[in-house]
């Protein structure tokens, strides 16, 4: 008999509900027996499933928490005077925002997860650190003034804290 999927394999096998004969790369193994992918009922999980709602929503939370965050993390560089940065502060400050916005993004979607969450995320973690940067000097909308290697670290370690948290 031949594979209702794969008409040119041959095999021996057949769905344990339903007869239609599978090859082993149409196989789908449940716990009463060897099934096709009709009958397995394969899906997401529902964990991974977003509609495009939800990613509106994702964005929206993500983008309001990003500029609200990084206004005020530009803030305490400005007006409190934290330009030298340690790299320590840095980095515990940059994972501390990224797995905020993560938490935030997740959040708005009722704790879904998944790698375009995770684009979503990281996005809005950079975009916070860009945010974080603009300043206003003699009426000039300034960018990046101090930008360093330790402002690379921040950002890479703040996209893999946001990514991890969204896996």
């Amino acid at each position: 008999m031949r594979c209702a999927a794969h008409g040119d394999v041959e095999t021996n096998l057949a769905c344990g509900k339903c007869g239609t004969p599978i090859c082993p790369k149409c196989l789908v193994v449940t716990p009463v027996g060897a099934r096709c992918r009709k009958c397995a009922n394969v899906r997401r999980l529902p964990t991974y499933s977003i509609t495009p709602v939800q990613y509106l929503k994702a964005v929206a939370a993500g983008l309001l928490v990003a500029v609200a965050v990084g206004i005020g993390w530009a803030w305490l560089r400005w007006e409190v005077g934290v330009l030298g940065w340690s790299l320590t502060l840095g980095l515990i400050l940059g994972a501390a925002v990224a797995y905020a916005i993560a938490e935030i993004v997740s959040r708005a979607v009722n704790q879904k997860r998944g790698r375009p969450l995770q684009v979503i995320a990281c996005t809005c973690f950079v975009l916070c650190y860009i945010v974080s940067w603009v300043g206003l000097s003699e009426d000039t909308l300034t960018f990046f003034l101090h930008f360093s290697l330790i402002d690379i670290l921040i950002v890479i370690l703040g996209i893999v804290v946001a990514a991890g948290r969204l896996r």
